[in-house]
């Protein structure tokens, strides 16, 4: 897959987010084993899916708006480069959400 066809909300998650969403692969899926290998319990488990779901569905929406749909436009294009790309859209929805 090349870096252009990436979805931006794979993009804005961190390292932790990418780990914890590789291990819930890896063990099928089962938020009992997950809260073994991080020795929690399973209702904290479930409380960071389900943040981390929130985060996705945020991002993804972001993704859906046209200013951005613009932006990753000028990249794909080469335009921009995509660096120059996330630093705008990171810009434009922090001021989103600042008002």
């Amino acid at each position: 897959m090349d870096i252009k066809d990436v979805p931006n909300w794979i993009l804005s998650l961190d390292g932790e987010d990418v780990e914890f969403i590789k291990k819930f692969v890896m063990n099928s899926g089962s938020l009992k084993e997950i809260a073994k290998i991080y020795e929690v319990s399973y209702p904290t488990v479930r409380i960071k899916l389900d943040r981390l779901i929130e985060k996705i569905k945020l991002n993804d929406a972001a993704d859906n708006e046209e200013f951005i749909t613009f932006i990753k436009q000028l990249s794909i294009d080469d335009r921009i480069n995509l660096e120059e790309a996330k630093l705008i859209i990171d810009k434009y929805k922090k001021e989103k959400s600042d008002k």
